[in-house]
């Protein structure tokens, strides 16, 4: 497989009813001082003034697509589909790169890796900085990432994983709010070379499509991680993980 020395990196952005925070998203993307950069927005079409807001940097984003979707992840894939750079890295409508240097500092960490990742901060809604996801959350991100990392949960967020593309196959639609963790430990299984750069990728903010659909996630992740890393296994993993919580709420 041959590799390009200045690799290009698509960006995929996917909206609906973005117009209140995809502007600075489009501002963290375009500020980027690698030169290398392929930006796709997918918008679901938008029923507010998302497009109208994308609309003054419409010159700069390589492909624009608006058309009605079967969910986040159909749009997912549609990006992925009109991508042609070397790597992906995914960034919601409410995300933004962490600073203008994080996608050169990543690309420089490591050379010709497969993946690289690395931290993000959560942010509350008027996007003041909460505090990094490994300080937030139980799920601390592993010195060294492998598909067998995931077995308790999602301890990467997909803002701060790039992959590349070759390796990357597309969302399964079967999973509604987790098809996320699928996605990422086939794109993991399928890496020889994982790069920690221990860089604060992005700024999200808290309560996404999981959050909201608690119970159907719940389901979902554990359909996931029983498929691959067995039943028992994910039993067990899944009776710590309810213990941890239990105590985190008494505790």
């Amino acid at each position: 497989m041959s590799h390009s020395a200045n690799p290009v990196v698509s960006i995929i952005t996917v909206c609906y009813n973005a117009g209140k925070y995809i502007e600075a998203t489009i501002k963290s993307v375009l500020a980027q001082t690698y030169p290398h950069i392929e930006y796709v927005i997918v918008d679901g079409a938008s029923k507010d003034n998302t497009l109208e807001v994308i609309a003054p940097y419409r010159s700069k984003i390589h492909t624009l697509i608006s058309e009605k979707d079967k969910g986040l992840y159909d749009a997912m894939n549609k990006g992925m589909k009109a991508a042609t750079g070397e790597y992906l890295l995914f960034l919601n409508a409410d995300d933004v790169l962490a600073d203008e240097n994080v996608i050169s500092n990543m690309m420089q960490t490591c050379h010709n890796a497969d993946v690289y990742y690395g931290e993000a901060m959560f942010m509350d809604e008027e996007g003041k900085d909460i505090g990094l996801r490994s300080e937030q959350t139980p799920h601390k991100v592993p010195e060294q990432l492998t598909w067998k990392s995931l077995k308790y949960g999602m301890v990467v967020s997909h803002q701060a994983f790039i992959v590349r593309r070759s390796l990357s196959p597309l969302y399964d639609l079967q999973y509604k709010v987790c098809a996320d963790i699928d996605w990422m430990i086939r794109c993991l299984k399928n890496a020889e070379d994982i790069c920690n750069t221990h860089i604060v990728v992005a700024r999200f903010r808290v309560g996404g499509t999981s959050k909201q659909r608690q119970q159907l996630a719940w389901k979902e992740r554990y359909r996931i991680l029983s498929h691959f890393y067995g039943h028992l296994p994910n039993f067990m993993h899944h009776l710590f993980i309810g213990m941890r919580y239990f105590f985190s709420k008494r505790y």
